[in-house]
């Protein structure tokens, strides 16, 4: 990723300094409960990777943890340092839910703009840089392809500085290579803060994750973290890793007679 030599101080300014407790979660759409009794602890500044088959519930947790989810809900969350998580959250979901009439840029800043506040453009100027669309500033969603709205979306996300950060599948459009890169990118803007990131890759979780999740059955249940070692975006290449990736893919029920990859 290119940076600009007078570019705007992009330096961690809103690190998280309390944990998330996840306790008794349940939700349950006409009767048939997603998941019962979960519970999820997010430790401060770390970065956890939620894994699991297509259907099985992970967007709704992440959604639960956003305070999006309606239905019939229960269990609590709080946090180590006894304030509400409501408001310290970023949310970046699977659709780009970028608003067609704006510019990219204009949807970059668009959460000052209704929090009435005095957009940051340089800032998002240089994030549209980071993410590779300088040149896509000026131009408008439906002018854009789906891999560069997602990474409108990611520095829409990025720009909120908030110290909690849900994602859902936030690379998924990209081609390898950019992925690789946003993932670089993200793995240092969101350093110190609390993520949660919902994916499909296992390698993508661990390149990525403290700590890496499974989450599976029905009810769903997560299964116990696995924790790479080495800080983040870690080398995917790395045996270590590789030998992660099999455990993963067996708890996602791979077989390893089938020679999963």
């Amino acid at each position: 990723m290119r940076s600009t030599e007078h570019a705007p101080d992009m330096a961690q300014n809103n690190p998280a300094r309390f944990d998330i407790a996840l306790h008794a979660a349940r939700v349950a759409f006409n009767g048939a409960d997603v998941f019962h009794d979960l519970d999820l602890t997010l430790p401060a500044g770390s970065f956890t990777c939620l894994l699991g088959p297509s259907g099985v519930g992970k967007s709704t947790l992440l959604r639960y943890f956003a305070g999006l989810v309606e239905g019939d809900v229960s269990g609590t969350i709080t946090c180590s340092d006894n304030t509400p998580l409501k408001d310290r959250v970023a949310y970046m979901a699977q659709q780009d839910l970028l608003l067609p009439w704006r510019t990219v840029h204009e949807n970059v800043v668009l959460g000052a703009v209704l929090r009435g506040e005095t957009p940051k453009h340089d800032k998002a100027s240089h994030l549209l840089t980071e993410v590779g669309l300088s040149d896509a500033a000026n131009l408008r969603p439906a002018e854009l392809s789906g891999g560069m709205k997602q990474r409108a979306a990611l520095a829409r996300t990025l720009m909120e500085d908030r110290p909690v950060v849900l994602m859902d599948e936030p690379f998924s459009a990209l081609d390898p290579l950019n992925r690789l890169r946003l993932q670089e990118l993200s793995a240092r803007m969101l350093r110190g803060k609390t993520v949660l990131l919902v994916t499909h890759d296992p390698l993508e979780a661990l390149r990525l994750g403290d700590r890496v999740h499974v989450l599976s059955g029905s009810p769903a249940r997560l299964q116990d973290a696995i924790t790479p070692k080495g800080q983040s975006p870690r080398n995917i290449a790395d045996p270590d890793i590789l030998a992660q990736q099999a455990e993963l893919l067996g708890q996602l029920g791979a077989d390893a007679s089938e020679g999963a990859v």
